[in-house]
């Protein structure tokens, strides 16, 4: 049996780079987009390369969504490797503070409790598969989280509020690499490239400075080829994240806000 890949986010950018190349591989891809426009079409880019593929639509500033997704892919048990790619970006120059479906900042949401509501959902079946894969797309863009102001009410900044968000994924990334240590999952976090010239950056107002190819063939090697845990990648290189992503007092707050979000989300 071929691995199988959820690929979040695999319809624009990084993620439509991935998919036929995942494809090409040998893996069986599992198409995620919110646009079923753009996930139909994905899918049957990949299929006319003769490879397998599926399409799944949700959109992950939803955390029902989130869980709808994970049963759906869960259902299927087959699944051995996922890929948090799903993202949203700094925002435009001077953009406006977003929220999520559920109220949450919306990169906060997006960004870090998508990725943690859908791999809960799917851990079960990598785990029962092992072994299996986890790799988290970060960023280098990493700053220190106020835990007392999550929902950025005291001053909204796009760029920040998108660097603390890949700053929890990167410290989530480590925590739950340490849970599953022995398991035969392997969690990783990668920083693909710099500013690469998505329509996420041009949106920023940022100038690119690196390629979709240049991060897609680092982020492809991750998910391919590398069987250790808990690294932090710098493109193709194992590097440091933020000294915060490492510390145990930001795991322990981090767990605990984490905790109350999904759960009161559970509740209404």
């Amino acid at each position: 049996m071929s691995d199988v890949v959820l690929l979040t986010g695999a319809t624009s950018g990084l993620g439509r780079w991935l998919a036929p190349r995942l494809a090409a591989a040998g893996l069986t891809v599992l198409v995620h987009g919110r646009d079923p426009a753009k996930v139909d079409r994905t899918v049957t880019e990949v299929r006319a390369t003769g490879a397998r593929a599926d399409g799944y639509v949700a959109d992950l500033a939803s955390l029902a969504e989130c869980d709808r997704l994970a049963a759906e892919v869960a259902a299927r048990g087959d699944l051995t490797v996922l890929v948090n790619n799903a993202g949203v970006g700094f925002g435009p120059p001077g953009g406006s503070r977003e929220l999520s479906r559920d109220g949450y900042e919306l990169r906060w949401a997006v960004d870090y409790l998508a990725p943690v509501a859908l791999t809960r959902g799917l851990l079960g079946t990598l785990r029962a598969n092992a072994p299996g894969r986890i790799v988290n797309v970060g960023s280098v863009g990493q700053e220190p989280i106020d835990f007392a102001d999550l929902q950025m009410a005291g001053g909204y900044d796009g760029v920040r509020a998108y660097r603390r968000a890949k700053l929890a994924l990167a410290a989530w990334t480590f925590d739950l690499a340490a849970d599953l240590d022995g398991t035969g999952v392997v969690v990783n976090c990668i920083h693909p490239a710099s500013l690469m010239g998505t329509a996420m950056v041009h949106e920023s107002g940022y100038p690119t400075l690196s390629t979709v190819d240049e991060g897609g063939s680092a982020t492809l090697r991750l998910i391919l080829d590398v069987d250790s845990t808990g690294g932090y990648y710098d493109g193709p290189r194992l590097s440091r994240a933020h000294p915060d992503a490492y510390r145990p007092e930001v795991w322990a707050a981090l767990r605990a806000a984490t905790e109350a979000a999904l759960n009161h989300d559970r509740r209404s």
